[in-house]
């Protein structure tokens, strides 16, 4: 009968200890299986075409007197919105800046200064337009006011996408679509399955042109040519199973 008494109480905690050990068990592999996860980069490219162009160019005139240099700046001026609006600008859309001036002085064998020896006129002016190639046409042609008289030195052209801001929500959720189908395919190669992010950290876009290799740390933003690829990089990680 003593005997007896003590079966029931070692059955009930050998019992009790299995279940136990099977929870902790299961507790640690969940646990465990919690902890693990891949982290990959994703990317996303898309190509895209400049719609606004602009080009700058900028008059500069020099002469003994500041009245004679002003008045050369004056006249060269109508040659060039004459050339422009031959190109299809009219004088209403071309943008001056205000004009700007400065001495040129003189100086002797030894560097000392020996008095004003003329002025330097000069005035910047902008055109814009979303005809991009227009735009590209003119920058070819422009110089061709020097022969007559027209003292101008131009900018490179640039050339936008003014709808960027829209583009970036979507190409960043494209590369973090593409990061995600990465994780699915290397935790199904090891015999895993993927759960939820866990981070995700967005790279800086890179607008660069068309079919380069070109890449910064800080990110690119072209405005040399027309056509262009816009790249956008996650890195993120997922919980797999």
């Amino acid at each position: 009968m003593r005997e007896n008494s003590f079966i029931l109480p070692s059955v009930v905690l050998a019992l009790g200890l299995i279940i136990a050990v099977g929870i902790f068990s299961f507790i640690w592999k969940d646990a465990r299986s919690a902890d693990q996860t891949i982290t990959v980069t994703g990317s996303a490219k898309k190509e895209i075409v400049s719609d606004l162009g602009i080009l700058r160019g900028t008059i500069s005139v020099e002469a003994p007197a500041a009245v004679m240099a002003f008045s050369s700046l004056k006249a060269q001026k109508p040659i060039l919105v004459e050339f422009l609006g031959s190109q299809g600008f009219t004088p209403d859309k071309i943008e001056w800046y205000p004009v700007i001036n400065y001495p040129v002085y003189e100086y002797d064998a030894d560097g000392r200064q020996r008095g004003v020896k003329g002025y330097v006129y000069s005035q910047k002016m902008e055109i814009r337009s979303n005809d991009v190639r227009k735009i590209r046409a003119v920058s070819l042609e422009i110089a061709s006011v020097i022969e007559r008289g027209v003292f101008l030195t131009i900018d490179p052209p640039e050339f936008h996408y003014t709808k960027l801001a829209d583009l970036k929500v979507q190409i960043q959720a494209e590369a973090a679509k593409d990061a995600m189908v990465r994780a699915e395919r290397i935790a199904s190669a090891t015999g895993s399955t993927l759960g939820p992010m866990r981070t995700a950290r967005m790279g800086v876009l890179q607008i660069t042109p068309r079919h380069s290799t070109e890449i910064s740390d800080y990110g690119v933003n072209d405005v040399s040519s027309i056509e262009k690829e816009i790249t956008a990089v996650v890195n993120a990680s997922f919980q797999i199973r």
